[in-house]
């Protein structure tokens, strides 16, 4: 099957509205984050039962099918078709400037929102695969110059222009798989020059669209080759980060966020803090890659500090899932993020504790930690998929975890992740008749047309 992808969208001349109709059932996601029992509230609205899993959609009358309008760009109504257009008219905007997309019995979500990805870098790790298979550990690998820094040595090498191309590839593989936002750090650089070239270029690659980067700066992704046979290499390293790089990144200002890979071998809980504390100083909100291997206290450093989201977590201790529960009890909420595709692709025998999060009353988001090594899927719905197989979720609390939540997670809940009046366009139409069957399908290519702040960017004919 054949896709378009149209970085523009529709044409200037062409309607300003656009109204979604056909739709088995559209959910909506309003309402903000979800934590606890709200966790899988998608807000489903249904043309009727059939198809639609029959365990409790909202069924809109026999009067008018679910749908959804856009005017400019942004959500301006959501309901029964009949509805829509009552409020469309109501509030001035003429039914005759409303484009018709016909869902043809399929599921309507927001766009999908993956909030962690390693999106640019060179090079590619497969050789590590059957390293795992033979027994061979994460930081053994790194330890022995490959991992993140044989990455590192590819990426140092590349073109700004080679770097570019690999990003738009793998961004119009996302859009296909229903991503419309994603975050992308860099990391793979951890020298100023290249890490001031992989934000810029994450930059211009969300302004050239039609998906929407938010670049992240993780220079304290790992200790540098340069840095490694000093007796101070971590210590010496850390103060690089906040001394040299962390200003230059600064005054760039193409980074939102700043993260650490908060890990026993990598950096501690009081560098990360360190690294952290100073990027906030300049503006960037604070984000961690947090207890992925062991327990590091990268989740009680993340509720502390107050970072917008902890990602992996597929080993917190007790201490750090109380401290991320005590902040979202004190509505200071840290998005729990977590990434299935990683802990499946190293073949680790257990997973992040997602049930425990959602009991605690902790708000989970899903990622795809697409990078060249330990998760190279770009799929966010295989991501769905696992963490409804390795995680214990459901596929409406997987959905939830790709999109409003992990709008949160990029502090974009206000914007992005749900259908409702006033947010950002971006819609997905799936070619299936209940959002439910996103995840039971893995790499079913499931997504007919993608719809980016009101404008059609991606169909299936």
């Amino acid at each position: 099957m054949t896709l378009r992808v149209l970085p523009g969208g529709r044409g200037e001349t062409d309607p300003p509205g656009l109204l979604v109709v056909g739709a088995a059932e559209i959910v909506t996601m309003a309402g903000g984050l979800r934590r606890g029992s709200s966790q899988g509230d998608v807000g489903r609205l249904a043309a009727g039962d059939a198809g639609a899993g029959g365990a409790g959609p909202a069924v809109v009358g026999s009067a008018g099918e679910p749908a959804v309008a856009a005017w400019d760009g942004r959500i301006v109504a959501v309901g029964t078709r009949a509805d829509v257009e009552r409020q469309i008219e109501g509030a001035g905007f003429p039914l005759t400037r409303f484009a018709r997309l016909d869902a043809r019995g399929g599921t309507v979500t927001p766009g999908l929102v993956d909030p962690h990805t390693h999106l640019l870098f060179a090079g590619s790790r497969e050789a590590e695969l059957e390293l795992r298979q033979r027994g061979a550990g994460y930081m053994e690998i790194l330890a022995a110059g490959g991992g993140i820094l044989s990455t590192v040595a590819a990426t140092r090498a590349a073109s700004a222009e080679k770097l570019a191309a690999h990003g738009r590839r793998w961004l119009d593989v996302m859009l296909a798989n229903g991503a419309t936002t994603v975050e992308a750090k860099s990391g793979y650089g951890l020298d100023l020059a290249t890490e001031l070239r992989l934000l810029d270029i994450a930059h211009q690659l969300g302004r050239e669209g039609p998906i929407d980067v938010l670049p992240t700066f993780l220079g304290a992704h790992a200790v540098p080759p340069e840095f490694r046979d000093r007796p101070d290499g971590t210590e010496a390293y850390v103060s690089h980060v906040v001394d040299e790089q962390l200003p230059g990144v600064a005054a760039q200002g193409r980074a939102r966020f700043c993260d650490v890979f908060c890990e026993e071998g990598a950096f501690s809980a009081a560098q990360s803090r360190r690294v952290l504390e100073a990027a906030r100083a300049f503006g960037m909100a604070p984000r961690l890659h947090a207890d992925e291997l062991v327990p590091s206290g990268g989740a009680e450093l993340a509720a502390e500090i107050g970072a917008v989201s902890a990602d992996h977590l597929a080993a917190p201790s007790p201490a750090g899932i109380a401290a991320l529960a005590a902040a979202a009890d004190a509505d200071r909420p840290v998005v729990a993020t977590l990434l299935p595709a990683t802990t499946w692709f190293l073949m680790k025998p257990t997973h992040a504790p997602a049930r425990t999060f959602i009991e605690h009353g902790i708000p989970v988001a899903i990622g795809t930690d697409f990078n060249p090594g330990t998760s190279p899927t770009p799929s966010l719905p295989l991501a769905m998929t696992l963490a409804c197989l390795e995680l214990g979720m459901t596929p409406d609390e997987a959905l939830v975890a790709a999109t409003v939540n992990a709008a949160h997670a990029l502090g974009l809940g206000s914007q992005v992740g749900s259908l409702e009046r006033d947010r950002v366009a971006d819609i997905v139409v799936w070619s299936v008749p209940t959002s439910r069957q996103i995840p039971y399908w893995p790499a079913g290519d499931l997504v007919r047309t993608v719809v980016k702040r009101g404008r059609i960017v991606l169909e299936r004919p």
